[in-house]
């Protein structure tokens, strides 16, 4: 099965580059680094697999998340620079590690080749939590969720999912598979334990607390040419909170 893909930017002899998103996210969620990528190149982005318009499956591993990245690469040509953020970002990191043929310059936002202690699935409880009985208006959806989540930010991002179309209205999410997975999700598998010599960009939020000491000596220990940049005022959504600041350095890493 293969990811649902939307291909933007301008054909040209430059290597497209592919665009993974994080945990509970879509392809749309990168539409700004698309769009300034988009000027000089094809842009890949994917739906990941158990988000989006792309199948459910009940593997959520990194390998699996890994080989459906690869799929859309050899469908768009062989061979691609590659971006991810979060939870994308590790399923890029384990191409590169895995398949360095397929990747010529990786790019990660975010997230380390890392087990954290932290889980999301208090993000689904909230939104197996609300009832989607009879709703019609995105407000209504809003003030429902609100119930479980105080954040409005947060609520907005995961109203992204949200398929007010379908009837019954449904999360687009596998919630489910993504429950059973979340220990590989926030983990880090024990292999690979090679490295992939070819450059790599990271670039952390400053506000963030997923790229500090002990997550800067796994990345170098894998990715021996990375050059990792914090970004100024930025959390761990460093694309939207500085948008400019991100789409202007990954640009100029890719070339």
């Amino acid at each position: 099965m293969m990811l649902n893909i939307t291909v933007t930017g301008t054909d040209s002899d430059r290597l497209p580059v592919l665009l993974a998103h994080g945990l509970f996210g879509s392809g749309r969620n990168l539409g700004g680094l698309a769009r300034r990528l988009g000027e000089g190149r094809r842009v890949i982005s994917v739906d990941m697999r158990n988000h989006g318009d792309s199948f459910h499956d009940p593997d959520h591993s990194y390998a699996a998340l890994a080989g459906d990245l690869a799929e859309a690469i050899a469908a768009q040509g062989g061979r691609a620079d590659v971006l991810g953020h979060s939870m994308g970002g590790k399923a890029a990191m384990m191409l590169a590690l895995t398949q360095p043929g397929l990747v010529r310059r990786l790019v990660v936002l975010d997230i380390a080749p890392f087990a954290y202690g932290h889980s999301q699935s208090d993000h689904i409880d909230a939104m197996e939590a609300v009832d989607l009985t009879g709703l019609r208006l995105r407000s209504e959806a809003d003030a429902r969720l609100a119930e479980q989540v105080a954040d409005p930010g947060v609520r907005a991002f995961l109203l992204q999912s949200l398929d007010l179309k379908a009837d019954p209205p449904r999360w687009k999410f596998n919630l489910p598979a993504l429950r059973d997975q979340m220990p590989q999700l926030v983990g880090w598998p024990k292999a690979p334990k090679g490295s992939f010599t070819g450059p790599a960009l990271f670039l952390a939020g400053e506000n963030s607390d997923y790229c500090r000491a002990p997550q800067i000596e796994a990345i170098r220990a894998h990715f021996p040419q990375a050059e990792i940049r914090l970004i100024p005022g930025a959390g761990h959504w460093l694309h939207a909170d500085r948008p400019t600041e991100v789409a202007e350095a990954v640009a100029a890493f890719l070339g």
